[in-house]
């Protein structure tokens, strides 16, 4: 056995990416159940985005394979992920702060 077989992580077997699929399918029908609770509308918005961005990192790191690549194809995934959340919010204060929103007294 060479050294690069020795440093190759095993992939998953099917049974894993099943229980990916059930963990997915949870998270998605959470989702939809908060979206229908009135007593969560405060919070919809961040609730939303945090079990997004759960499902978000389970389909990443399992159907993509980063979790059992090389930490380089991690790290170029992340770096476009971070450049586009900036330019992201750099759009949004440019037109929150360009065209604020009167509201009606």
């Amino acid at each position: 056995m060479s050294s690069e077989h020795a440093l190759e992580k095993q992939h998953p077997g099917p049974k894993t990416y099943a229980k990916v699929a059930a963990v997915l399918t949870i998270i998605t029908a959470i989702e939809v159940w908060v979206f229908y609770l009135p007593a969560l509308r405060p919070v919809l918005v961040p609730l939303l985005v945090v079990l997004s961005a759960a499902k978000f990192s389970l389909v990443v790191m399992f159907y993509m394979h980063l979790k059992f690549d090389h930490p380089a194809f991690t790290r170029v995934l992340l770096s476009g992920v971070i450049l586009a959340f900036g330019v992201f919010l750099a759009l949004l204060a440019l037109f929150a702060f360009a065209h604020p929103i009167v509201l009606p007294s």
